[in-house]
């Protein structure tokens, strides 16, 4: 009889063993993934504050044009400043915050082209060398955005598509860090090329 419990006893800390290790597997996969979104996350951060760089580059190179619309330039300190305020915590990037950052940024992504097209009556502006420099810069970074939003959707994927799968969210569901991730999302007319194309303002 002593034999029997002593082996139900044994069976029992084997299983509670199995399922501690096999837990703890899923924790550490979790871990690992949440901090490949992180590292991703600062990458976005650093491409999109390039672009915030460069635009008072861009404000002051026209800012002495005679007769330009002040308004515009106004517009996009303003929405520059907005865009900078928003700091989003890498731990917390669920949907509704990747959609108010990615709005700020969009707002500013508007103005610049504003700018851009209104720049296109002044050819003194557009021909000089700077301005062409900036222009190449913003464009190029443009790009990068779009590179950098992409590989950050993957790992978002990758983690939501891991932590969703039964039964590990359940054990993803016990801790705040592991909650679901958010994507950026298509803006209209993403599926073209990244170049920036400000034709239709």
């Amino acid at each position: 009889m002593k034999k029997y419990f002593f082996n139900i006893i044994i069976s029992i800390i084997i299983f509670f063993t199995i399922i501690g290790l096999w837990s703890i597997s899923i924790y550490n996969n979790l871990i690992l993934l949440n901090e490949k979104i992180k590292n991703q996350w600062g990458q976005v951060e650093n491409v999109y504050q390039r672009r915030l760089d460069l635009i008072p580059n861009l404000v002051n190179t026209v800012k002495g044009a005679a007769s330009f619309e002040n308004k515009t330039l106004t517009q996009i300190v303003e929405a520059r400043s907005k865009a900078n305020s928003i700091q989003l915590n890498s731990n917390e990037l669920d949907q509704n915050q990747i959609n108010k950052f990615e709005k700020t940024q969009e707002n500013l992504n508007n103005y610049v082209g504003k700018l851009l097209v209104v720049v296109e009556n002044y050819p003194d502006i557009k021909s000089t060398k700077n301005f062409s420099e900036l222009q190449n810069q913003l464009e190029g970074t443009e790009n990068r955005i779009n590179v950098e939003r992409n590989r950050f959707n993957e790992q978002v994927g990758n983690f939501n598509t891991y932590r969703n799968q039964f039964p590990k969210i359940i054990i993803a569901n016990f801790f705040d860090k592991f909650k679901e991730k958010g994507y950026f999302k298509s803006q209209n007319g993403s599926n073209k090329s990244p170049l920036i194309d400000f034709s239709h303002y």
